[in-house]
């Protein structure tokens, strides 16, 4: 991405799937804290599976401190053993206006 599209603040859009032992441990409600405090909007909720899905949205750079905070902290009783991220792409417009827990 060029530093001109960085600067006309490119959103982005990304799904994102977290394995380990997420659920149970506060990590919809800690996800969703750490979202608004990075100002980036969209959604999280618990699988059949086990694991945490959901949707980010926002400028990259906030894209990308999410990403990095699902990747490697998470909610304090967490463990984190990957997380997928699948989808990303640049988006003309926000899709939601804030960022939600979906059951």
């Amino acid at each position: 991405m060029s530093a001109l599209a960085k600067a006309s603040g490119a959103l982005k859009s990304v799904d994102y799937e977290v394995f380990g032992r997420v659920q149970g441990r506060s990590g919809r409600a800690y996800t969703e804290e750490e979202a608004r405090k990075l100002g980036v909007v969209g959604w999280v909720k618990n699988t059949h599976q086990g694991t945490v899905t959901g949707q980010v949205q926002g400028p990259e750079d906030k894209v990308n401190a999410m990403k990095s905070w699902l990747s490697k902290v998470g909610s304090p009783s967490s463990r984190i053993d990957r997380t997928n991220f699948s989808n990303e792409k640049e988006i003309s417009k926000l899709d939601f206006s804030g960022f939600s827990t979906r059951y």
